[in-house]
């Protein structure tokens, strides 16, 4: 039996079916585009709210760095908190909004890929004489207050994260005084410390989307997902770590290259008129994004071709039989010529 790479399998599934990243990309791209324009238009508000008098008037059109300033200052400090208490809303609200709108979007694209990675390995099954039992398609518990919760876990982790880089700012900044400034030495203590949190974030994130696949195929509650998640990590180890890092390096690669696409008309913006070197970009990035969006489905098809295949199917093939090398025939003629064989005496010619 041929070995299915769940990887390959994995960008396989993600060429081949390209409606499920077309559904990826909508729910994901409906929350970008809804939190852009809150935040552009929530922004003019807010400046059309901040009364502007003539002594600021005049500072603003003194042409002079420290007037403008000095001038925008004081305009920003009568409205900044009732702005600060605006944006935190308007955080809360998006948060809640992403939760379940990505609820919705992973139930709906996890079914279909799970679907679709069972009828895959029916099929491989049955040419390679495995016996295969395909499971129900639809849960008889619906995941929607799983995900919620674990949404919730994934926008509690980035805001824990958010803390702990404020607190690791802090302590490092015990290190220094304004006495004795040693810049260096905070730099040196922030890093490594702000390198941890992010990896930690990083990897809770990371648990809690795979288990909220685990959630959708079981119709299982949060603690339950995670549970099958952590169980999946250590009984496909080996799998599981291709696929992240396969998909990963995919998107590195795209990011690099993304980048280094948008710096061309970056570096044309003085030759060429502003509004169509905005309109590259964003249509770069809007491309960067479909890209990372396809290689996430092509990482979420991978994990769900290794958590639906059987047992039999990680067994490594036996060795082929090699077979019995026959030994040199014997020759069971005599030649009768040679004189050593000879029953005559004095053949052999004395010296």
């Amino acid at each position: 039996m041929a070995r299915i790479s769940p990887t390959a399998e994995g960008f396989r599934t993600a060429f081949r079916r390209p409606l499920f990243t077309f559904a990826e990309i909508t729910w994901r791209w409906v929350v970008g585009a809804t939190t852009s324009a809150l935040l552009l238009f929530g922004f003019f508000e807010f400046l059309n709210t901040l009364p502007v008098n003539n002594t600021e008037l005049l500072f603003l059109k003194s042409r002079q760095p420290f007037l403008i300033s000095q001038a925008i200052a004081h305009i920003l400090h009568a409205g900044l908190y009732r702005g600060f208490l605006s944006l935190l809303l308007a955080i809360v609200l998006l948060c809640l909004l992403w939760m379940i709108a990505a609820a919705l979007g992973r139930m709906t694209v996890a079914r279909a890929v799970l679907d679709h990675v069972r009828g895959q390995i029916a099929q491989k099954a049955t040419a390679n004489g495995i016996a295969y039992e395909e499971a129900a398609g639809v849960p008889d518990r619906s995941p929607s207050l799983a995900l919620l919760r674990l949404n919730f876990l994934r926008v509690s982790v980035l805001l824990a994260a958010l803390i702990a880089l404020r607190g690791a700012s802090i302590l490092a900044g015990f290190a220094s005084s304004n006495t004795d400034p040693r810049p260096g030495l905070v730099f040196l203590i922030f890093c490594p410390i702000a390198i941890a949190i992010g990896l930690a974030a990083f990897g809770l994130n990371w648990l809690l989307s795979l288990a909220s696949v685990f959630a959708v195929r079981d119709g299982s509650d949060a603690i339950d997902a995670i549970i099958a998640a952590v169980g999946l990590c250590r009984e496909r180890a080996g799998a599981v770590s291709a696929v992240s890092f396969w998909t990963g390096l995919a998107h590195l690669v795209a990011f690099v290259v993304a980048t280094t696409v948008v710096a061309m008309p970056l570096s044309l913006a003085p030759v060429l008129a502003w509004r169509l070197v905005l309109l590259a970009v964003i249509l770069l990035t809007l491309v960067y994004l479909a890209i990372a969006d396809w290689i996430y489905t092509a990482r979420l098809a991978g994990y769900a071709f290794i958590m639906e295949m059987p047992g039999s199917f990680w067994v490594p093939p036996p060795p082929r039989p090699v077979p019995p090398q026959s030994a040199p025939a014997v020759s069971r003629t005599i030649d009768k010529d040679e004189l050593i064989l000879s029953d005559l005496p004095n053949l052999v010619p004395e010296p």
